[in-house]
C-alpha cells in the first residue's frame, strides 16, 4: 500500500510537496515546499503576502492547528479611515493592505514542530522548488488569466502590479512564461537567513518602507510584533465520525454545523433531492451562525462552541423544512485561495490553506521582492459596533479553513477546498457523497456541485447550480423555492477541491479537483 501522498490545485506544487515526501520528509515540511511553490504557481490566489491556516494530525494524537492570520496595522482604526473619507474600507490599494501577513510565520512555526519528529531538511531544500519556479517561470494557466482579464482594469494604475503581472499593460495569455526574478531572489534570501527575517529583518524593513511610501497603516513595529499562534480547533461527533476545523476568527463554525445539521436530520430513506435540499438549509442556518458571531476571539464574550453541543445542534435543525426553502439572502462573503493536504511515510497528515484573499489581494506589489500583499482588510467593517468592527492589532473575519476527520471506519481524512463562501458547502458536498452516497473520492468531487450565495465578486445571492446537475433534481429544488442560476459545468467558481483518505498502514484515496490545473500524487 503507498504511503505518502499530497494533492493541490497546481500541479507544480503537487510535484514540490511529494518531492519532499520521497526524500524522507514529513508532510510538514513537504506542505512548506508545497506553499512556496504555489505561490509562484497560483499568484492570483495566494502570496507569500498572504495568511494561512494548518491542522496537523500525529497518529494516536489529537490533532493541532496553527492560526497564522495576520492582525490589522496598530493605525487602523475607524478614525484613520474616516479622515479619509471613507465609509467602507477599499478593496484594492495600500489603504487595502492594512493586516500583516501570516503565512510565511505559520511555516516557521510548523517546522519547528517537525523538528520535533525528526531532523530538518532545510530552508535551501524546501524551498529550491519554488526558487526555480519563480527564476525560470511559470506557465500561465487559464484560470491566471481569467484573474488577470478580471482585474486588469483594476489594477491598470498600479505601476509595481503592472510590471510584475500586466507586462505592456496587456492581460496574460495562457501558454506563456511570466517570470518572478525578485521574487526568487526574496525566496532566496529566506533560504540563508531564516523566515523569521519576514518580520524581524531585511526584508520587513523593505516590505514597512514600501508599504508606508504608498499609504498603508501598516508600518514595522506592526510587523517585528507579530507571530503565528497555536489553537485548539473546533470538532464535532456524527455517526460518520470526529471532525475537526478551525476556530474563531475563521468560518470553521459553519463548516462544522453544515455536517452536524445535516448528519441530525439524516435518514437513508429520503430521497436524492430532498438530502440535498438539507444541505442547503443547513448552510442556511450555519452561515447566520457565522455572520452573526464569527470575529476575532478576543473581541467575544460569546462561546461560539456552544452551537456545537447537543443543544445548539438541534436547535439549529429545528430551523428546517424537509419541503420548503428558508428565506434567503444573509450577506456573502467572496474570497480566493488554495488548499493542500498531505501524508507523510509515518502516517502524519496536514490539512492547509494559504490565501491574499480577492484575486490578487490588494494588488500592492514589494517591487524589490516581487511580493504581493493581501487585502483580507476588507472584511473589517467601518460601522462602530458591527460585529468585526476596526480596530487595530486585531484579526479580520477569515473564510479560510481546512479540515480534519478521523472516521468511524478506520480511515484519517484531509480535505478542504478554496473559494470563500463556497468552502464550507464544497466540504459537505464531499462528506455527502463520500461517506452517505458511498462514491469514490474523486467521484465525490468531480460530480456537479451548488453554491449558496457569492463568489468571486458575484452580488447575487440565488442557489448557483452547475448545469450537468440532474435536471429532476434541480426541478424538485425549485419546487421547493430555492432560486436557481445555473452556470457551466466543471466551473472555477465552485473551487478547487482536494482529500486524502488513509487506514494507519498507508494511503486509501487522494485526489484533486479536475476545476483546477492541480495533481493529485501518492507512492
Amino acid at each position: 500500500m503507498n504511503q505518502c501522498a499530497f494533492t493541490a490545485s497546481h500541479f507544480q506544487a503537487s510535484q514540490a510537496g511529494m518531492a519532499i515526501l520521497r526524500d524522507g520528509g514529513t508532510a510538514i515540511e513537504a506542505m512548506v515546499a508545497a506553499a512556496a511553490a504555489i505561490a509562484v504557481a497560483y499568484p492570483h490566489m495566494n502570496s507569500l503576502g498572504g495568511d494561512g491556516f494548518w491542522l496537523i494530525h500525529e497518529p494516536g494524537k489529537t490533532p493541532v492547528a496553527i492560526n497564522a492570520a495576520g492582525v490589522s496595522a496598530e493605525q487602523a482604526t475607524l478614525d484613520w479611515y474616516q479622515q479619509k473619507g471613507y465609509s467602507a474600507i477599499p478593496s484594492r490599494g495600500a489603504d487595502a493592505a492594512l493586516t500583516v501577513a501570516g503565512t510565511v510565520a505559520g511555516w516557521n512555526a510548523a517546522l519547528k514542530l517537525s523538528a520535533k519528529w525528526q531532523p530538518l531538511i532545510g530552508l535551501d531544500g524546501l524551498l529550491r522548488d519554488a526558487i526555480q519556479l519563480a527564476k525560470e517561470g511559470i506557465v500561465v494557466t487559464e484560470s491566471l488569466v481569467a484573474a488577470s482579464q478580471k482585474t486588469a482594469k483594476e489594477f491598470s494604475g498600479f505601476s509595481a502590479f503592472c510590471e510584475r503581472y500586466l507586462p505592456n499593460q496587456q492581460t496574460l495569455v495562457a501558454g506563456e512564461t511570466l517570470k518572478n526574478e525578485p521574487l526568487a531572489d526574496f525566496l532566496t534570501h529566506l533560504s540563508q537567513v531564516g523566515l523569521d527575517d519576514f518580520y524581524c529583518g531585511e526584508s520587513a524593513r523593505e516590505i514597512a518602507n514600501v508599504l508606508s511610501a504608498q499609504g498603508s497603516p501598516l508600518t514595522l513595529n506592526d510587523l517585528n510584533r507579530y507571530d503565528a499562534t497555536w489553537v485548539e480547533p473546533l470538532s464535532v461527533k456524527t455517526t460518520q465520525g470526529n471532525f475537526y476545523n478551525l476556530p474563531l476568527p475563521t468560518q470553521g463554525i459553519a463548516s462544522l454545523l453544515i455536517l452536524a445539521i445535516f448528519d441530525r436530520l439524516y435518514d437513508e430513506s429520503l430521497d436524492e433531492a430532498t438530502q440535498l435540499h438539507l444541505l442547503i438549509e443547513a448552510t442556511k442556518q450555519a452561515f447566520r451562525v457565522r455572520n452573526a458571531e464569527a470575529q476575532d476571539p478576543r473581541q467575544t464574550s460569546k462561546n461560539i462552541e456552544r452551537w456545537l453541543t447537543e443543544a445548539g445542534i438541534e436547535k439549529l435543525a429545528s430551523e428546517i423544512s424537509l419541503k420548503q426553502a428558508a428565506p434567503w439572502p444573509n450577506p456573502a462573503i467572496p474570497g480566493d485561495t488554495i488548499w493542500m493536504g498531505a501524508r507523510d511515510k509515518q502516517g502524519r497528515m496536514v490539512s492547509f490553506i494559504q490565501s491574499i484573499y480577492w484575486e490578487f489581494g490588494s494588488g500592492v506589489v514589494i517591487p524589490e521582492l516581487g511580493l504581493l500583499w493581501n487585502n483580507r482588510g476588507v472584511s473589517f467593517s467601518l460601522e462602530a459596533g458591527a460585529t468585526n468592527q476596526l480596530r487595530g492589532g486585531i484579526h479580520p473575519f477569515h473564510t479560510l479553513n481546512p479540515a480534519f476527520a478521523q472516521l468511524h471506519d478506520g480511515r484519517n481524512m484531509v480535505y478542504g477546498t478554496m473559494g470563500g463562501e463556497g468552502q464550507p458547502q464544497t466540504q459537505a458536498a464531499m462528506i455527502w457523497r463520500h461517506l452517505y452516497q458511498k462514491k469514490s473520492l474523486a467521484t465525490s468531487i468531480a460530480e456537479p456541485r451548488w453554491l449558496l450565495g457569492r463568489t468571486w465578486g458575484d452580488n447575487e445571492h440565488d442557489l448557483k447550480i452547475e448545469a450537468d446537475l440532474d435536471q429532476q433534481l434541480q426541478q424538485t429544488l425549485h419546487q421547493q423555492g430555492h432560486q436557481i442560476k445555473n452556470v457551466a459545468a466543471c466551473s472555477e467558481l465552485m473551487g478547487h477541491a482536494g482529500a486524502i483518505t488513509a487506514f494507519a498502514d498507508g494511503v486509501d484515496q487522494v485526489t484533486t479537483d479536475p476545476r483546477s490545473d492541480g495533481a493529485a500524487l501518492q507512492e
